[in-house]
């Protein structure tokens, strides 16, 4: 069984998880820049919630992304 208290124990060594991380974020940017910005903020604040605890530095990268992103997302009113 694969234990679930930190990172490393759901993705295996960092370098792996670090790498995943950046080719998500860059499929989030390809996807809003394809005019998916919406889902591509949604992807990224579910990778925030995901992140905050076992990794600050992943979680501020993603949170960054998502701040850059919603400025292209259809605001109601």
């Amino acid at each position: 069984m694969v234990k679930r208290d930190s990172t490393e124990a759901r993705i295996g060594p960092a370098g792996t998880f670090s790498g995943l991380a950046d080719l998500l974020l860059s499929s989030l940017e390809a996807l809003a820049k394809a005019g998916q910005a919406d889902a591509a903020c949604r992807l990224a604040g579910q990778a925030c919630a995901f992140l905050r605890k076992d990794d600050p530095g992943g979680w501020r990268k993603f949170n960054a992304l998502l701040h850059r992103l919603s400025k292209l997302t259809a605001h109601p009113g």
